[in-house]
């Protein structure tokens, strides 16, 4: 049906089609278990379980007009179609597309079905199966379910569009999406809705600690800071006593990257996720969180300074990346640049000359921006003699396991990035990260590291979202949507 030129009446038409296609998947689902009875090939061929799609077709007069913003804009007049998974829950993202285009460029609008069929397990209710015998491949054979040749990121790394094809409207498609939800709500243990836009990684459970400790005390002030979700549906919304207990006393140890969701009333808030060590967890976390199209995320961990200038507790502002990390190398080749955000760098900046107090010279004696090398070995000292020529030739001052991953994955989903690193030991120049140093340095510095990545955040939310998609994380030829 064509839609009217209003995001929000499109949305909700986007909406009131899924909802649809949901109530009549579910109504299949039950009909199935209690009584047996499948869904009539009648049915799936009338995409009666399908997502919505959005069509947006532009054919201009003359050339499309030369507009400057990093997304919102068409380069070529063609068909642009995308499939939309919950409208409702990504109402102010598709608005946020929306009201440029359309107030940008002379479009016509379609929502209708696609023929992408919901999975059933993405609208699953685990008392669908109670006193039922039912396996899953008995409602794979007769219910939509995941096909793994439908779920990709193609359009992402450039590698689906060909000449003639509808143009994709957006990066991922409904399916690649409700894929990535779900395993969010696994790694995580918490509910997507839960999840804000800007995003802080850290590598070490005491960072946890400091932002719970932190957020605790927050909530409640006239910063409008709400609640605080954290894994296994604990939720704060107050300053007691029992707060902090109630978080760790929690289920957070059951899941493999347990987040932490700082809510505020007005706005956007902030999201801490404990990726672990190790560049694997950092791809897997940012490949599911990049579908909610979150504003920034930024690194704040440990690293190995590789500067006999250095001292344990300096900060390390990544500029530049080494990448030996190898878990993105056959979708984003190393040679590739992976360029800093001035935004976010700016903001990394500013935000540890307040929570420090430090300006000027004192500043740059602890703040050094450099060059970054992210390992997958976690004992490359073993092995330096192999890679002393390779660091030396980088100019790297750190070394850590989880920053360049960070970087690059944002540099691929269009994600803005940030790393602030802290330095915990100096391997090279005999301080190593022996349990007594360890300590008296987790106990020092964390808590500011951790200020620094809040305050950094706050900082972006405040000066507004626009400003932060540069036009380097945009191809020359890119989905409209960011």
């Amino acid at each position: 049906m064509r839609a009217p030129h209003d995001p929000d009446a499109i949305i909700d038409t986007l909406d009131a089609l899924y909802r649809q296609s949901v109530e009549a998947l579910k109504a299949s689902i039950a009909r199935y278990l209690k009584d047996g009875i499948p869904p009539d090939g009648e049915m799936r061929a009338s995409r009666a379980f399908c997502y919505p799609e959005l069509v947006i077709r532009y054919d201009p007069d003359g050339p499309p007009p030369p507009i400057s913003r990093a997304y919102g804009k068409m380069s070529e007049a063609g068909v642009y179609a995308t499939t939309i998974t919950q409208p409702d829950f990504y109402r102010a993202y598709l608005r946020e597309q929306l009201k440029p285009l359309l107030s940008a460029y002379d479009v016509d609008v379609e929502v209708r079905p696609s023929s992408s069929e919901i999975p059933y397990t993405y609208v699953w209710d685990e008392d669908y199966a109670k006193g039922s015998d039912v396996s899953s491949a008995d409602l794979a054979r007769w219910l939509p379910a995941p096909d793994l040749s439908n779920i990709g990121d193609e359009i992402a790394d450039a590698e689906l569009f060909e000449p003639g094809d509808h143009r994709p409207l957006s990066l991922f498609d409904a399916q690649r999406v409700d894929y990535s939800l779900k395993r969010l709500v696994h790694y995580t243990g918490t509910p997507v809705e839960h999840m804000q836009p800007y995003v802080l990684f850290t590598n070490y459970h005491r960072y946890v600690d400091a932002f719970c400790n932190w957020a605790i005390e927050e909530i409640g002030k006239d910063n409008s800071y709400s609640a605080l979700s954290a894994p296994g549906g604990v939720l704060i919304t107050g300053d007691d006593k029992g707060a902090y207990d109630a978080i760790e006393n929690g289920p957070w140890r059951r899941f493999q990257m347990p987040a932490y969701h700082l809510m505020r009333e007005d706005g956007p808030g902030i999201t801490l996720v404990n990726i672990g060590v190790g560049p694997s967890n950092a791809k897997t976390i940012t490949d599911h969180l990049a579908v909610l199209r979150p504003q920034c995320w930024i690194m704040v961990g440990h690293c190995g300074g590789l500067r006999h200038s250095q001292a344990i507790g300096d900060y390390v502002l990544a500029h530049a990346y080494l990448r030996e990390d190898h878990v993105l190398d056959a979708v984003l080749p190393p040679e590739i640049p992976v360029p800093p955000i001035a935004e976010v760098q700016v903001a990394l900046q500013e935000a540890a000359a307040e929570i420090t107090g430090e300006t000027g010279d004192a500043l740059k004696k602890r703040l050094r921006t450099g060059t970054v090398v992210t390992t997958d070995d976690r004992n490359w000292e073993l092995r330096f003699s192999e890679t002393a020529r390779r660091f030396n030739k980088s100019r790297a001052i750190a070394i850590d396991m989880e920053s360049a991953t960070i970087a690059a994955n944002g540099f691929r989903l269009r994600v803005p990035y940030g790393v602030l690193l802290c330095v915990s030991d100096k391997p090279l120049h005999g301080e190593l990260k022996l349990p007594g140093a360890a300590n008296r340095f987790y106990e020092r510095a964390i808590g500011e590291h951790i200020r620094i990545g809040i305050a950094t955040l706050e900082k972006l939310s405040q000066d507004g979202a626009a400003k932060l998609h540069s036009r380097k994380l945009r191809a020359f030829d890119e989905p409209p949507f960011r």
